[in-house]
């Protein structure tokens, strides 16, 4: 007999803010399906706030606020059963963040868990990687946020090390990654991988997604390290206005493209890799399926 759960997430990253519907299918005798049933994103940059001047503004605060009433709308529409709402790097940083977590919480119910880097790497890699993860691959997982940047070394199908580096897109657009941040991912990079051969990357977040659809690949093909490299240098070349008129990329997506690009070609350099795979993936598909299993202590809530 079938039957059909449906939970979601909700991501508040230094970006966008997302809300990941989920139909969860299951049937007796079958591996459980997870299929996307609507994914909204709100284009709200918290992160340049947070790391300019150390609090989210009330201007924003109020936007946030009109989201999470419509997310909340929308997952009764969608009849959600449970779900859990995250914030990560920007909402770690502003000194602010407590008053806003509370005020949510009494406006709408929805209770917003402030997560670490580690916590976000581990819910991240609780996606459904099995087909890149084996005892016989070396995987270097790479997710690049607004804020910070998460690395996950998985050895002999087990995740090793993780570390997080506040190192993102939002960050870098404002000046504010020195290069001793840079330094310091190189050598951990360096020692993590040296004992490593064949490097595999995956990666995740909207920009390496964007620049995957980008380049027409099908979903079970890998980019290459000359390929992003390329991609890098092409869209240094165009100008803003350029990359929103000419390759049709969101206003809130054509500055911050080109800073993510640069940390997954560094990523690649530094670690060896000359591939890198992208599978949708990412923290709100993590928690949905870390909610299901159980796979990682969570403070979701029901509907």
């Amino acid at each position: 007999m079938l039957k059909i759960k449906r939970y979601a997430a909700i991501d508040i990253g230094s970006n966008a803010m997302r809300l990941l519907i989920m139909n969860i299918i299951e049937e007796e005798g079958k591996p459980t399906i997870f299929s996307k049933s609507s994914l909204i994103r709100v284009p709200i940059r918290l992160g340049q706030d947070a790391f300019t001047v150390g609090e989210i503004s009330e201007e924003n605060i109020s936007r946030m606020l009109d989201a999470m009433k419509a997310f909340k709308l929308l997952m009764r529409v969608y009849k959600v059963e449970r779900f859990m709402a995250c914030a990560t790097s920007a909402m770690r940083e502003a000194y602010n963040s407590q008053d806003i977590v509370d005020l949510i919480l009494e406006e709408t119910g929805i209770k917003i868990v402030v997560i670490d880097g580690k916590k976000e790497a581990s819910i991240i890699a609780s996606s459904d990687l099995k087909q890149y993860i084996t005892s016989e691959k070396t995987v270097l997982y790479v997710d690049v946020g607004g804020g910070s940047t998460e690395f996950t070394l998985f050895t002999n199908g087990k995740a090793s090390v993780s570390k997080s580096f506040k190192n993102g897109t939002v960050r870098l657009i404002n000046n504010m990654v020195t290069d001793s941040v840079w330094n310091e991912i190189e050598k951990w990079l360096k020692i993590q991988t040296e004992q490593h051969k064949d490097i595999l990357l995956i990666g995740s977040g909207g920009n390496i997604n964007k620049i995957f659809k980008m380049s027409r690949k099908a979903q079970d093909k890998p980019l290459g390290y000359l390929y992003l490299t390329t991609q890098l240098n092409l869209l240094k070349a165009l100008t803003y206005e350029q990359r929103i008129a000419t390759l049709g990329l969101n206003p809130d997506r054509a500055d911050v493209i080109i800073p993510a690009l640069k940390i997954y070609v560094n990523a690649m350099k530094w670690s060896g890799a000359k591939q890198i795979f992208v599978p949708k993936i990412g923290l709100s598909d993590g928690v949905v399926k870390a909610i299901y299993y159980n796979s990682i202590p969570l403070d979701y809530q029901d509907i």
